[in-house]
């Protein structure tokens, strides 16, 4: 009991949202490396892998939007043990008896899970701007640097749960990882229970339904630089590229798990110290957006030009990810600082829904376009589209406020 009551600071509860957020993290991510290299080995085709994922992003779309304001009513500690619990039953579903893994089922399966990890997410994400101090001067940078070691350590954590899914498949096969998988998040979502905030992220006044998309024009303009971001992202790398390395350079299981585990992990790695990487006293604002989201349209367009063209396709595809890795992380983790800033505090968790469920939008989008855009036209098409999208992001990017402009508003 003495331990409990001293995780009422709001650091010790940082650690306890974080410590939730990365175990889900990490069987999120193993579990879509199972489901991914397992149906692909039992003849499902790229666009019928892509559709076990429609629901799982689709439904991230309503959640953003219906959990920010569940979580503004109910609090945030009451949202992501929701969302841990809903993450166990999706888990023990896909133990099903092989005949009854249809379609159906599996794409139920994943709709939960989407409900599952997005109101993880915006809860965990929500809580950090709770759970500051109020009229500090050092606040902007602490919450950068908050932000970014939360997002940052997710995907790192997402990239070992590909690793580890990957793992876990070639040893003890699908129902076995998927077995091993649960006793942890079994473990945590008991721990969280008992530990939380009880009042977490609980908005003093009530929140309308009206003001679900009732947005300011910054969140506005950031959500939909979000959106095109993570479409960018996702319609070459969710399912493209690991069927590309399956069936092209002929890479099993193992290598293909391995590589996207690391990739991942290099991804986090960067994101999570990005504001060490930058100055540490420049907090990022909307000319800081932009020149991230150009430098990324550039490396978007060599990397597409390149493979089309067939320069070196190995090598410059390989070297290439890993620099695209780089440049989406400062991209991301500027975002997601940017979100926590714009929000409101008394409805954080609405806003933060709101440009979460852009995210999921973009991550729905990528999904299908990755599979079908493959399916029909190969990889190449994918880095295009990507490439098109990025110059999307970048364009909203343009509309953001800067410093000076910030400082001016009343």
């Amino acid at each position: 009991m003495k331990l409990i009551a001293k995780l009422r600071s709001p650091f010790r509860q940082y650690l306890v949202v974080t410590a939730n957020y990365w175990l889900f993290t990490l069987t999120d991510g193993a579990l879509r490396m199972l489901i991914v290299l397992h149906f692909f080995s039992q003849g499902y085709t790229a666009l019928q892998i892509a559709m076990l994922f429609v629901f799982y992003e689709a439904f991230g779309v309503v959640t953003n939007l219906l959990g920010g304001w569940l979580g503004a009513r109910v609090g945030l500690n009451k949202t992501m043990n929701i969302g841990l619990f809903l993450q166990i039953i999706a888990l023990a579903m896909l133990l099903a008896p092989n005949q009854y893994l249809t379609m159906f089922w599996l794409m139920a399966a994943q709709a939960l899970s989407g409900i599952a990890k997005d109101l993880n997410k915006m809860s965990a994400k929500s809580a950090i701007k709770s759970l500051l101090p109020t009229g500090e001067s050092s606040t902007d940078s602490v919450m950068y640097t908050w932000v970014a070691a939360l997002t940052g350590s997710k995907n790192t954590l997402k990239g070992v749960g590909f690793f580890l899914g990957a793992m876990l498949l070639a040893a003890v096969g699908f129902s076995g990882a998927v077995s091993i998988l649960l006793l942890p998040l079994m473990l945590i979502w008991l721990f969280s229970l008992l530990v939380l905030q009880k009042d977490l992220g609980r908005a003093s006044t009530g929140i309308k339904f009206a003001q679900l998309l009732a947005k300011s024009s910054k969140i506005n303009y950031l959500s939909a630089a979000r959106l095109f971001l993570f479409a960018a992202r996702d319609v070459w790398f969710v399912i493209a590229l690991p069927l590309y390395l399956a069936s092209e350079f002929h890479w099993d299981h193992w290598k293909i798990g391995s590589f996207f585990a690391v990739w991942i992990i290099f991804y986090g790695l960067v994101q999570s110290i990005a504001p060490k990487l930058t100055r540490r006293s420049t907090v990022p604002d909307g000319a800081s957006a932009t020149r991230l989201g150009l430098l990324l349209l550039v490396l978007c367009t060599v990397l597409s030009s390149s493979f089309a063209l067939g320069y070196y396709v190995a090598s410059s595809l390989l070297i290439g990810l890993f620099a695209f890795a780089v440049v989406f992380a400062f991209n991301s983790a500027q975002h997601s600082y940017l979100i926590i800033k714009y929000a409101d505090k008394n409805s954080v968790a609405v806003d933060v829904g709101f440009y979460y469920m852009a995210n999921a939008t973009g991550r729905l989008a990528g999904t299908v376009l990755s599979g079908w855009l493959y399916q029909s036209y190969g990889l190449a098409a994918c880095l295009w589209v990507s490439t098109v999208f990025v110059a999307l992001a970048s364009y909203f990017a343009t509309k953001l406020p800067r410093s000076t402009e910030e400082s001016s508003e009343v």
